[in-house]
């Protein structure tokens, strides 16, 4: 047989044997998402194969053939990733919802009492911290002083420190660490 013959005839297993190979390989217990790996697989391996012209039972060699591979693959997702049982009881949970609830609300406090203030002290808390610009960058930017832009700054600063409790603040800085 030809090169062309043989992979014409195994395209045509192919077709024919395809879904009844992942139906068998289901009830075999491979998983879902592998069904059409594995299939492919088996079919690449017959690629490979340059004798085919002597299976005389095409479709148990092909059925045969995915009962192996599907062996190989549970063995190898088996070892991929060894663990121990111990190792359960040692995980914890990475997040903590009631942190996460109260620094949610702390951002929130935090945002609207930003709100609060007067649009320039808001424009220029973006522009420092949002932005990260430098006082003569920010003066420049609104058409000011350097000096005004420090007043602003402070004057948020305080009305913030007014606005936003010790608590809130200790909120905070637990909700970060």
């Amino acid at each position: 047989m030809t090169i062309g013959e043989t992979k014409r005839r195994l395209t045509s297993w192919f077709h024919q044997w395809r879904l009844p190979l992942r139906k068998f390989l289901a009830h075999e217990g491979v998983r879902t998402n592998d069904l059409d790996d594995i299939a492919q697989e088996v079919f690449l391996r017959l690629l490979r194969y340059e004798r085919s012209e002597l299976v005389e039972n095409p479709q148990a060699y092909l059925f045969r053939m995915a009962s192996n591979v599907a062996a190989e693959w549970a063995l190898r997702a088996r070892s991929r990733y060894p663990h121990q049982a111990q190792w359960l009881l040692e995980l914890t949970a990475g997040s903590q919802p009631e942190e996460a609830v109260a620094c949610e609300v702390a951002q929130w406090r935090i945002a609207h009492a930003i709100h609060q203030l007067p649009p320039r002290q808001r424009e220029v808390l973006r522009l420092h911290f949002g932005e990260g610009l430098a006082h003569a960058q920010i003066a420049q930017r609104i058409g000011t002083s350097k000096r005004v832009v420090k007043r602003q700054l402070v004057k948020s600063y305080a009305r913030l420190r007014l606005e936003l409790d010790a608590d809130l603040m200790g909120e905070l800085k637990h909700g970060r660490s």
